[in-house]
């Protein structure tokens, strides 16, 4: 059993400051996807890149202080590389880290934006990440998608649905687009555990205390495809760690 974590760090600088280090070291995660790092390798402490005995592997925007993701691992893997879309790795939006058992896909969705100013992007990222799962399930592989995705899929994700309704991350497009994607022959591993649950958000605003009144969403997965679903023992929301807007996310992985 190998466990997987997900977080969404904002500002991985910043989230070192709030104790990022010791909790990876008290955690343990085998394996820990991070997105929003806002930062390049050569910009971070050694303290950052080489955490005891992870390898770290980082993709990083192109403008700085903005996006990128990084991945940290125990287990050994065939090879990594980035969407090789250059519109999306330009903003350092995805890491693809192939396995033995399974490809992890670490991703950072892009935020449409008010009025849904980046909508097009947005859907343009989502539909090349549907369309990579896709090659690889068709090629025999099995595929774990984690991250930021910036939708809240259903009214349950959210605590306000009706509220948010013309607001990026609850847009109708992007919602039909979770469906599409998850219709296409994939399982959001939380909603396997706890179908109908309201109540478990992994980002929550700065503003007007939303965290500590629990004024959330839920806009960060764990995916698989079907043929997978029975290998993911369990799925998990870690809403009490502090040091981001959002929260880590984890699964455990029987493999």
């Amino acid at each position: 059993m190998i466990q997987l974590y997900s977080w969404n760090v904002n500002g991985i600088r910043a989230c070192a400051k709030k104790g990022f280090v010791n909790w990876v070291k008290k955690t343990k995660p085998d394996i820990l996807a991070v997105q929003e790092i806002k930062a390049h390798p050569e910009q971070l402490e050694e303290s950052l890149r080489e955490i005891n005995e992870y390898v770290s592997y980082w993709h990083s925007a192109e403008r700085r202080g903005y996006s990128g993701v990084a991945l940290y691992t125990k287990e050994k893997l065939l090879s990594i590389e980035s969407l090789g879309k250059d519109t999306f790795d330009r903003e350092g939006r995805t890491l693809i880290a192939h396995y033995p058992a399974f490809t992890l896909i670490n991703c950072y969705f892009p935020n449409s934006q008010a009025r849904g100013a980046r909508l097009d992007y947005k859907l343009s990222f989502c539909n090349s990440i549907l369309n990579l799962c896709n090659q690889l399930v068709k090629k025999g592989k099995n595929i774990v998608l984690c991250g930021d995705f910036n939708i809240a899929h259903t009214a349950i994700d959210l605590k306000n649905p009706k509220a948010n309704e013309k607001n990026a991350g609850y847009l109708p497009e992007e919602r039909e687009w979770m469906t599409t994607f998850l219709s296409a022959g994939y399982t959001d591993t939380f909603r396997n555990f706890h179908p109908d649950q309201p109540g478990h958000y992994t980002w929550w605003s700065y503003r007007f205390k939303a965290r500590e009144k629990d004024i959330g969403w839920r806009i960060d997965y764990y995916c698989v495809n079907k043929n997978f679903t029975p290998k993911v023992k369990e799925a998990k929301i870690h809403k009490t760690v502090p040091g981001s807007d959002h929260c880590p996310i984890s699964i455990s992985l029987e493999v």
